[in-house]
């Protein structure tokens, strides 16, 4: 044997660690330091109590001017249908106006932890979706904003988003505030339990079925239960039995149903096809032959969303060899709304590859279960995203619950974003910073109060603008 293949066949005596060489991308061992000790760390340079935080400068854009703004590369015969939607209540404007927000946020007190946010983390984007076997997943389910950033920037929206819905429910202000009290107290402990456990447990841990449990949200059961049914409903193949029509051929094809869908010119309808290749090329070579089953009959344009309103977005008709149907939805992907304000408030923002990509990673980081026909493609040079369409979703109206369920509400949504939140920055960093005390779930909620009070005076200008002209709304759509 050679000297060298001696050495190498030389194992470590009893007790002492075997030399193997820094591999990129896993941790060190042992471990320098200690993320619990860092976390409580940061109290000190950003108290908990400052997150109560709201300071509006002079600069600060009017809600019209933000509107307008956050308009520009839009459909402009479909902004007016935006602004109808965002001018119907406060809580709806606060939907559409991520930008906004984001301004604020970005002169607020941050611990600069950074972790894979929403974006645009409000209480009408967690719901229920099916999963590869056929069960139904609740989780966030709206990821157009998605980026690298603060983790207090989607806690302090989804409890001012809470605020709001409760306020629309008819819900006391006492309640409202104890909602976003509930979700700032869940996120914090669910972060707790996370950083107890071992990695493999936290990553998947709160399986939906302890969702209830963990959170003590019981009064939502019912509630959920009736969500579910409707849900299991909510398929590819009822959408395209109200929305399309037999053809000579023996397919299929989509019926104009104006504003909200319409077909398209050939050319257009092509133009998304063809996108389809490369599409396929960014999803896992396992899912290539459930798409070799089926073929593309046809092409749609559908309006989506609130905060989504007039970017492009089609829906595309496959059906298998017994013409049962697959829609997949090709939506634009825009830059996220928090982009020029992550640069404000000095975190690095570089320019994503794909739009359409950065939604897509983003929401695998996030969720426990992704849609596993989640991909990306182009279509006349922009960037679009392509999921499912109506793969059994179903969600909860926040702004229509009862009073007394908007607590349990804010504490399974807190507590499912520390779990999306806990996938890309360590659980024991965030955990060490909120600490046992309530002293950070009494600031965020005095924060929420604040900022749902002044996106109500944003709300009440745009009306102001639409009833004086200022700017075209088309109500009811």
């Amino acid at each position: 044997m050679t000297r060298a293949g001696a050495e190498a066949g030389k194992t470590a005596g009893d007790g002492a660690p075997r030399r193997l060489p820094r591999v990129r991308g896993f941790a060190e061992w042992p471990a320098e330091g200690s993320p619990k000790d860092e976390g409580k760390a940061l109290r000190k340079r950003i108290p908990r109590g400052a997150h109560a935080t709201l300071d509006l400068d002079a600069s600060r854009p009017d809600a019209v001017s933000a509107v307008e703004e956050s308009s520009r590369g839009r459909l402009p015969e479909l902004t007016p249908i935006r602004v109808g939607r965002m001018a119907a209540t406060p809580f709806a404007f606060l939907r559409g106006a991520a930008g906004l927000m984001a301004y604020d946020l970005a002169r607020t007190p941050m611990t600069r932890i950074r972790a894979q946010i929403c974006g645009d983390a409000h209480a009408a984007n967690f719901g229920l979706y099916g999963d590869a076997r056929g069960g139904l997943v609740i989780d966030l389910n709206d990821f157009d904003e998605t980026v690298p950033g603060p983790w207090e920037w989607d806690l302090k929206r989804l409890t001012t988003s809470l605020v709001l819905a409760g306020r629309e429910a008819g819900a006391d202000e006492d309640r409202c505030r104890k909602a976003a009290y509930d979700a700032v107290g869940a996120y914090r402990r669910t972060m707790r339990l996370l950083a107890k456990l071992p990695v493999l447990d936290a990553w998947n841990a709160i399986a939906d079925e302890e969702l209830v449990s963990h959170t003590d949200a019981h009064d939502l059961l019912g509630t959920l239960e009736r969500v579910s049914e409707k849900a299991r409903h909510n398929t590819s193949g009822r959408f395209a039995a109200k929305s399309t029509e037999a053809t000579e051929d023996g397919g299929r094809r989509f019926v104009d149903a104006p504003p909200v869908l319409r077909r398209v010119p050939d050319a257009e309808a092509a133009a998304v096809a063809a996108s389809l290749e490369e599409y396929a090329g960014t999803l896992s070579e396992d899912r290539l032959p459930l798409l070799a089953r089926h073929a593309v009959h046809d092409v749609a344009f559908r309006v989506v969303g609130t905060g989504s309103v007039g970017t492009r977005s089609y829906v595309v008709l496959l059906l298998d060899h017994r013409g049962e149907p697959l829609v997949l939805q090709v939506k634009e992907a825009r830059a996220s709304a928090l982009v020029p304000h992550l640069v404000t408030a000095g975190f690095e923002a570089p320019q994503p590859e794909h739009e359409g990509r950065r939604v897509v990673l983003g929401q695998k980081r996030m969720q426990v279960v992704s849609d596993m026909l989640l991909g990306w493609t182009t279509v006349d040079g922009l960037p679009f995203q392509v999921r499912q369409f109506r793969n059994r979703k179903g969600s909860v109206d926040p702004a229509a619950l009862a009073a007394d369920q908007m607590d349990d509400y804010g504490r399974m949504t807190g507590a499912l974003l520390a779990r999306a939140h806990s996938h890309s920055v360590d659980p024991r960093l965030i955990a060490g910073y909120c600490g046992k005390s309530e002293e950070l779930d009494e600031a965020i909620a005095g924060f929420a109060v604040a900022c749902a009070d002044r996106t109500e005076a944003d709300h009440s200008d745009l009306v102001r603008a639409v009833r004086e002209g200022r700017i075209a709304a088309e109500m009811g759509v």
